[in-house]
């Protein structure tokens, strides 16, 4: 499949600010119904690609395709309209309910815009989602008086309510204590399986917070790609080692990962 018919592609490129690389020759290509996690230390330049691949930044070398469209080609307020965005630092600003927030992921506004009120049909959508993630009992409450986890789950609901083909997860499970990161990780999962066409890239520095339906994974370290291919290719001991420039042991159990400091055979 060509860059222009994958969900999203990046071919060769550099990320220059300050006469810095933050990105430097970058290749990726993400196709339909395959989900990557983007992991990498903290200021590796995971975001920084995640910005491009959701069209919210130019290249300065190389070509970044996003559903089909080269930036720099193509209007990108209109492209991000089709890419669903879960930022767990979104805000809101007035106490809007849950079934509220997530009819905001239609116009891709923190609240809703003048002269603009939602469908039957997509209120009945909103609340359709609300349930699957499990929050059908908090579809009417408030968003100040919501758990990190609920806000979390309402996210991925806001998100998905414009039947996007590209689902971006931006350390989704930043805040959460381990019961709510774990509502969450249930949710994806789930809201994978629904929907099956959906692509996903979500970026995280932690393996345990990589969901069991995580396809591919891609490894980066001051920029650079050190690895990328099928999830099971990817995180292996040498591969996260590498990356995270400490020796990390790496084991899976029950579909999910498990990273642990490689302990010297003479400790104890």
């Amino acid at each position: 499949m060509t860059a222009n018919h994958s969900v999203v592609s990046a071919d060769q490129v550099d990320f220059v600010r300050g006469g810095r690389f933050l990105l430097r020759d970058v290749t990726l290509r993400v196709e339909q119904g395959q989900h990557w996690v983007l992991l990498g230390a903290n200021g590796a330049g995971k975001s920084t690609l995640l910005s491009l691949l959701g069209a919210f930044a130019h290249p300065t070398n190389g070509t970044v395709h996003v559903l089909g469209h080269r930036l720099g080609r193509v209007d990108m307020r209109e492209l991000r309209a089709h890419i669903g965005h879960v930022n767990p630092r979104h805000s809101v600003q007035h106490p809007l309910t849950v079934r509220d927030v997530v009819l905001t992921g239609l116009t891709n506004t923190p609240e809703f815009i003048p002269r603009w009120s939602p469908t039957e049909e997509q209120v009945a959508h909103a609340y359709e989602l609300i349930a699957s993630l499990g929050m059908q009992d908090r579809s009417d409450a408030v968003w100040p008086n919501l758990s990190q986890g609920e806000r979390g789950r309402a996210l991925i609901a806001r998100a998905l309510i414009a039947d996007p083909q590209l689902l971006l997860l931006d350390e989704p499970a930043t805040g959460l204590d381990l019961a709510a990161r774990e509502q969450l990780l249930t949710a994806l999962d789930e809201s994978r399986i629904r929907f099956p066409n959906l692509a996903s890239i979500l970026v995280t520095h932690h393996l345990e917070e990589i969901p069991m339906t995580t396809t591919h994974a891609i490894l980066i370290r001051d920029g650079r790609v050190t690895a990328r291919g099928e999830v099971a290719d990817v995180l292996t001991t040498a591969h996260i080692s590498e990356c995270f420039d400490h020796p990390i042991e790496i084991t899976r159990q029950r579909g999910r990962w498990v990273a642990q400091t490689r302990v010297s055979e003479h400790v104890g």
